[in-house]
């Protein structure tokens, strides 16, 4: 269930940002809760986020309605 997660955000981060071999996901699971840490070049960072926020809204949306459906509750944090 968390590869499927990771290979979702990989998928739609790579889709965004000028370097999409600098994309990684980590994935932490624990019963109830996958969390998901995406990291980009430095470059990317205003790409994935967005005017507002409004990118990474989208993508919290998207891969929560996806771990949603296995149970899980999903977390996406885009750190440094």
């Amino acid at each position: 269930m968390e590869v499927e997660l990771k290979q979702l955000l990989e998928y739609l981060a790579r889709a965004l940002v000028d370097h999409p071999d600098d994309v990684t996901v980590e994935v932490t699971e624990t019963d109830t809760t996958v969390v998901l840490e995406l990291s980009v070049a430095r470059e990317d960072i205003g790409k994935v986020i967005g005017k507002q926020g409004r990118i990474a809204r989208a993508l919290r949306t998207v891969v929560k309605a996806s771990a949603v459906k296995n149970g899980k509750r999903a977390i996406v944090e885009i750190v440094d």
